[in-house]
Parts: C-alpha cells; sequence; structure tokens
C-alpha cells in the first residue's frame, strides 16, 4: 500500500504535482536513515487546493446532500480505515516512532472516532424562538465553509481524523495540511475518502512544510476556519495570520504542562502509579496532555516514586514497528537533542536523577531516550513549567490541598489535569478550582467513561475550541438566523 502513497498534493481528488522546486528529507528516527522526501510545498499549491474546496463548497455537492447519504459515505470511509488501520499504523511507526502496540490514538480509535461523528451527522437540530404573532423567527446550524486543518507528527492518523470527522459531517469542505514528519497516512486517508463516496474537492491535501503551507493556509482570503494542534508558539502565529487575512475563526489545541497530583488519603499507589506510567511513557511522553508534573503529597513521596521508576525500567525499548516494543524513539534527532537539553537542565538545577537520564540503544543511531524522573523539582524551575514533549517526569512534593491547587494552576498552560483522591469533597474542590479539565480518580481507571461523546476545551496558553463530542462538531458549524414577518 505504502508504494502507491505519491506524497504529492492531492488536489480535487487526483494526486498533483507540486510547484515546489524543493525537497524535505523525513528520516526513520529508527536508524537516523533517510525514509523519503516530500516536497516543500507552495503558496500555489495551497491556492489551488482551496479554490478546489471552495469550489466544491459552494456547488453543495457535499453539504446539500441528504443527510442520510452523507452519514453512509461516512460510515463507509470508517469502515475502510479500519480495514487498513495496521497499514496505517505501520507508516506512523516508521515516520516518527509510534509504536504499533500502542492502541491509544491509532488507527482503530481514528475509526471509531469517525463512526461517531457518521452518526452524529444528523442530531444536530436548530432553534425557534418565542416571538410575537406576526413573525416567526428561527437559527440554523450551518457549515462555516472552507477549512483549513493543520495537524501534528504525534499522532498521524488519528490527529487528521480528530479535525476532518467533524469538519466533514458538518458539511464544510477541507484543506489538510499534515506534519512534514508524518504526512502517508494523512494521503492514504484522503484516498479511503475518496473510495468511500466523498466528493472530489471536499477533501483536499496538501504536504509541505509549516513555514511555506501552514503559513499560506492560515493567510489564505478563501478560509473559512483553520483549527491547529501544534506548539504554543506556532498558535499564536496562525492567529496573527487569521487576523492578518480574513479575519477567520480560529481553533487551536496548543502546549500542555499537565498537573498528576496523588493524595495521601488511602489511594491505591500502585494504581496511581501504573497510570502515572501509562500516561507519561505513551509515545515516548510526546502528548501535550501528558501528566509530565507529578504533584505528590509528601507524606507518599518516596513510596511513590520508587514504584514509577520501577514501572520505567520495565518498558521494551525497540524497533516501533515490533509489536513487543513499548516505547520507541523520538520523532526527530531535533526532537532528541531537545529533551536531553531539558534533562541536563534538571541535573544542573540540582533536582534528583531518581532514573533514566540519558539515551539508549546508541548502536541503532535511533533517537531513543530512556524514561526519565526527577525529584525535588521546584514549582517554578523550567523542569515545571515549559513543555518538554519528551519521557521526563518531575515530582513536586505538596503539603496540603491548597498548596496542590496553587501549584497545578501555577503555569500558563492549561490542557488538561489528572488527581487522585479518595475524599469524594476534595475531589469536587479540585474539579471546580483547577483551571483546565479535570480526571479524578479514586482506584484503578476502568471502561471507557463516554468515549467519544466528551469534548474537551483547553484554555490559557493551551488554546481554544472544543474538540471531540458533538460540541467538537459545533466548532465547524455557525449559528444563522432567520426573521419571518408575516404581518
Amino acid at each position: 500500500m505504502s508504494d502507491s502513497i505519491k506524497l504529492m498534493p492531492l488536489i480535487e481528488g487526483r494526486s498533483t504535482d507540486s510547484t515546489a522546486k524543493n525537497t524535505f528529507e523525513v528520516v526513520n528516527p529508527t536508524n537516523g536513515k533517510p525514509l523519503l522526501s516530500i516536497p516543500v510545498g507552495s503558496e500555489e499549491d495551497v491556492n489551488r487546493a482551496v479554490a478546489s474546496a471552495r469550489t466544491a463548497f459552494d456547488d453543495g455537492r457535499w453539504h446539500q446532500t441528504p443527510p442520510s447519504s452523507r452519514k453512509e459515505i461516512l460510515h463507509r470511509f470508517a469502515s475502510l480505515i479500519e480495514k487498513e488501520a495496521t497499514a496505517l499504523d505501520a507508516l506512523d511507526a516508521e515516520e516518527m516512532g509510534k509504536p504499533i502496540s500502542v492502541e491509544f490514538c491509532n488507527s482503530i480509535a481514528a475509526a471509531g472516532l469517525m463512526h461517531f461523528y457518521a452518526e452524529a451527522l444528523d442530531k444536530l437540530s436548530g432553534d425557534v424562538f418565542n416571538s410575537d404573532k406576526h413573525s416567526f423567527v428561527t437559527q440554523q446550524r450551518v457549515p462555516v465553509g472552507v477549512v483549513g486543518a493543520i495537524v501534528p507528527w504525534n499522532f498521524p492518523a488519528y490527529c487528521v481524523v480528530l479535525k476532518c470527522a467533524p469538519a466533514l459531517a458538518a458539511g464544510n469542505t477541507l484543506v489538510l495540511k499534515p506534519s512534514e514528519l508524518s504526512a502517508r497516512s494523512a494521503i492514504r486517508l484522503a484516498q479511503l475518502a475518496l473510495e468511500a463516496g466523498i466528493p472530489p474537492g471536499v477533501f483536499n491535501v496538501v504536504p509541505g512544510t509549516g513555514e511555506i503551507v501552514g503559513k499560506a493556509l492560515a493567510l489564505h482570503q478563501q478560509v473559512d476556519l483553520i483549527t491547529f494542534t501544534g506548539s504554543t508558539a506556532v498558535g499564536r502565529s496562525i492567529m496573527q495570520y487569521a487576523g492578518q487575512s480574513n479575519l477567520k475563526r480560529v481553533m487551536l489545541e496548543c502546549g500542555g504542562k499537565s498537573p498528576h497530583i496523588v493524595f495521601d488519603d488511602g489511594v491505591d499507589l500502585d494504581a496511581a502509579a501504573d497510570a502515572v506510567t501509562q500516561l507519561i511513557l505513551t509515545n515516548q511522553g510526546q502528548i501535550c496532555s501528558a501528566g509530565t508534573r507529578l504533584l505528590v503529597q509528601d507524606t507518599i513521596e518516596e513510596a511513590l516514586l520508587e514504584k514509577i521508576a520501577n514501572r520505567f525500567k520495565q518498558v521494551r525499548i525497540g524497533n516501533p514497528l515490533d509489536p513487543k516494543t513499548t516505547f520507541g524513539p523520538l520523532a526527530t534527532a531535533k526532537q532528541y537533542a531537545r529533551v536531553m537539553h531539558y534533562i541536563d537542565i534538571g541535573r544542573d538545577s540540582g533536582a534528583k536523577l531518581i532514573t533514566g537520564g540519558g539515551g539508549a540503544l546508541a548502536d541503532t543511531d535511533g533517537y531513543f531516550v530512556e524514561p526519565t524522573l526527577f525529584q525535588g523539582v521546584k514549582a517554578d524551575a523550567p523542569l515545571a513549567q515549559e513543555e518538554i514533549f519528551g519521557p521526563v517526569l518531575s515530582s513536586i512534593t505538596f503539603r496540603d490541598e491548597d498548596e496542590a491547587i496553587r501549584i497545578a494552576n501555577n503555569t500558563d498552560y492549561a490542557l488538561a489535569a489528572y488527581a487522585w483522591t479518595t475524599n469524594l469533597n476534595r475531589g469536587m474542590r479540585l474539579a471546580s478550582e483547577i483551571r483546565s479539565s479535570v480526571s479524578i480518580y479514586s482506584n484503578k481507571p476502568s471502561g471507557e467513561g463516554a468515549g467519544h461523546a466528551a469534548s474537551y476545551e483547553p484554555t490559557g496558553q493551551s488554546g481554544f475550541g472544543a474538540e471531540s463530542g458533538i460540541a467538537g462538531m459545533e466548532s465547524y458549524l455557525r449559528r444563522k438566523t432567520a426573521s419571518f414577518n408575516y404581518g
């Protein structure tokens, strides 16, 4: 399958040559060797893709299709993703290092998300307002138009679906800019969309670098909404580009520095250690919502850190294409250098290195870093304030609940938070006083919770705009009021 994926723009249902003269080299993070080259992209590539999406929206070939037909097509799209899930996961593993053994945000999960939005497509309704006897006032939710979607490299296939599923379910057309590090699964997903019956021009893909393709997309006058997942620094630029152009809507999910809080009130420390470890090590810590700040009550710190350190040592580091591997390489040499730099900062700051702190599998020339745990990190230290995007966990102690909440909120970010307590009153207070969305645990997590129905919205420098759930689809709709006066 991968041999059939041409890393050229897919516009109006066809693979077309890029007008870019230069290419970007993608390196296999497992061995540091060149894997493939993609065009860096051009403004002209973006112009052609946006023109295709605009025409497709304006002529109604998608949003004016009966809801039952669009639902059937999106379910078929989801089924095709399921069918090719193994191959899609392998593409992502080879390009950016996510182990195929990791189920979190894999292609099967992406297919489930697509099924959810296919089923949700006809569940939104409008409003009819009370008015006088001479008037009838109604409000519909209608698609915003052309959506520009810029997705990150850490969960490539899943993040494409996270953007395109609600956008398509809402009736929009789409121009997708995948990460230059992991574009193959995005191209293949767009091909599957066509195979499922989504009309040409509705789902376009332009590979290339963020500096060229992402900027051109955010500045484009014919893009009605730009949705971006990535760093806070780039998110700021996206907002500026939107303002400089046509005041397009903006959705941002940016950086995170999430707290994972553990209280000494009867919590099962083994269950807490399992959860902390699993989250920080998922995809080698390359996840914006990872609980990278471990806030632990001082009376149980030593016991909890011992359990976490033992679990860190049990990971199976290796080739992400090996089903036995649980922990792969970092995505790039640049990311490897960044993580090692922060580890050096931790050492120099006086924090105690409990385990890890070095590279791994040096003979492979891959970008492997040991799971790393620091103790005695100060709440205002770089390790506790800056997003590292790697497998580095910083332990910070607190004495009581008030101090825990104060430390948890002591960051520019507010993406997610996690807390362990057996005290219901405390759990309710934490949910109320911590700025971000919060997950409260009293014992080992089980079940799937609300599944895809729950929505999440960051705040602070983590961004804004709801994703997932029905609210996630509403983000791609606008309210249009019609008022009738019949005298």
